[in-house]
């Protein structure tokens, strides 16, 4: 499998694309980051310098990918979702008479997203935070605190509803308690035990 980068796109220098991955139409990737095998970049995406993105992720049209951020492997990151990376920014300093660099510094807060997960269109990702595996965003979410593994959450800001499979499926909604058991995803037969909002994966 080659690598697909269209015409339009800004490659910078010391990207890696793995095998197979694809670049859509005016994607703009920046200087020394690394995105692995079969990946997809919507048009008009722009990755910052310094990006660590695993295998088989899909990247949406029109997502803002800030320094700081490291995304797993299967990660779907959905149109219009903009990351972020630092709490109290300014463009100048405090005088006014200068404009603050862009490189990292001590504001640079770091933002992990773990494999499998899920991120909704026009999504707004805080920083210094980990979206947990296979945890799924609603769309149109502000996600100002961690999220646990498989949590569905919702909302402005974002809160966990529930939980869902690996396929994707919700298996559990915490408005009908938040210490199910063994639940079963009726969609795929994956088993996971859910005591006190927290799930385990179960041996098949």
């Amino acid at each position: 499998m080659s690598v697909r980068i269209h015409p339009t796109a800004i490659i910078e220098a010391n990207v890696s694309l793995g095998e197979g991955t694809s670049v859509w139409d005016n994607v703009h990737i920046r200087r020394d980051t690394t995105l692995g095998e079969e990946c997809l970049v919507g048009g008009k995406t722009t990755i910052a310098y310094g990006v660590s993105i695993g295998n088989r992720v899909k990247l949406n049209s029109q997502v803002y990918i800030c320094n700081g951020v490291t995304i797993e492997d299967g990660v779907m990151v959905s149109a219009g979702t903009i990351f972020t990376n630092d709490r109290f920014p300014r463009a100048a300093t405090s005088d006014l008479k200068s404009l603050r660099s862009s490189d990292p510094d001590g504001h640079t807060q770091l933002t992990r997203v773990r494999e499998g997960a899920t991120i909704g269109a026009g999504c707004i990702i805080g920083s210094n935070l980990e979206i947990g595996r296979f945890a799924m965003i609603g769309m149109g979410s502000i996600v100002t605190r961690s999220i646990p593994d498989f949590h569905l959450v919702l909302g402005t800001p974002a809160k966990s509803v529930g939980c869902v499979c690996r396929c994707g499926e919700p298996i559990a909604k915490w408005d009908e308690g938040d210490s199910p058991g063994r639940v079963v995803c009726s969609a795929c037969g994956f088993a996971y035990e859910v005591t006190n909002r927290q799930v385990r994966e179960l041996t098949p």
